[in-house]
């Protein structure tokens, strides 16, 4: 094991624009999969005749599906029928898809853990479905459902490295060029680059505890001016 030689400034500097990609593909897909799959998700559980039964098929469908192979069709398979995505593109639009299918379960069964006579005497309080989901359903679902979405959103960014099978120059892909360069520097650059994964997800999981603390106390949360 080589440590000084593993961590020089250029391997450092390397295997920094890999996690700066890495986290730059993790932050979109997590913002675009969180939109989808809440709307998804809001949607199965209003129990939209035949809208929702085909949401279902769909989000069945994805969630019993391997990630790698929805990454591979993305980049692979859309360009048959005209789509060209690059790299980067390719990898967020297939953790979008996935990750969305995951997330609007995880919505629609914290909205669906909320008891039935909370919503009969909101409506019978004289509240529309549409303010009954708002003030009663979704604040109370919402905490339910902070630690499955950070623990997906971990996971997300995890499955972000299972685009090194299409060069997606992230993370581990850059460590894997450097030890390649010299076997000396597996251990080194593996550790290192273990440590970057363990930092970012640790500080999404003291968020997470943080957003559920903040919940308790107030009930909803606030946003600080």
């Amino acid at each position: 094991m080589d440590f000084s030689g593993a961590y020089s400034a250029d391997h450092l500097i390397y295997l920094g624009k890999g996690f700066i990609v890495t986290l730059e593909v993790a932050f979109i897909s997590i913002i675009f999969s969180f939109i989808i799959g809440s709307l998804v998700g809001t949607l199965r559980y209003a129990d939209i005749p035949v809208l929702s039964k085909i949401m279902a098929v769909g989000v069945e469908t994805i969630r019993n599906l391997p990630l790698l192979l929805i990454i591979f069709f993305t980049y692979f398979a859309l360009p048959e029928v005209g789509i060209q995505l690059s790299i980067s593109l390719a990898t967020i639009a297939a953790l979008t898809v996935f990750e969305s299918a995951m997330i609007s379960e995880i919505v629609r069964s914290g909205l669906s853990s909320i008891p039935k006579g909370q919503i009969e005497a909101a409506r019978a309080s004289g509240l529309t479905y549409i303010q009954t989901l708002w003030h009663i359903i979704l604040p109370q679902g919402l905490k339910r459902m902070i630690p499955p979405l950070v623990s997906q959103f971990i996971s997300l960014l995890k499955d972000t490295s299972l685009a090194i099978v299409i060069s997606l120059p992230e993370l581990l892909h850059n460590a894997k060029v450097i030890y390649n360069g010299n076997v000396n520097y597996v251990t080194p650059i593996l550790l290192l680059t273990a440590l970057m994964y363990f930092v970012v997800n640790y500080m999404l999981s003291l968020l997470s505890l943080a957003l559920e603390r903040r919940l308790d106390r107030d009930g909803k949360i606030k946003i600080a001016s």
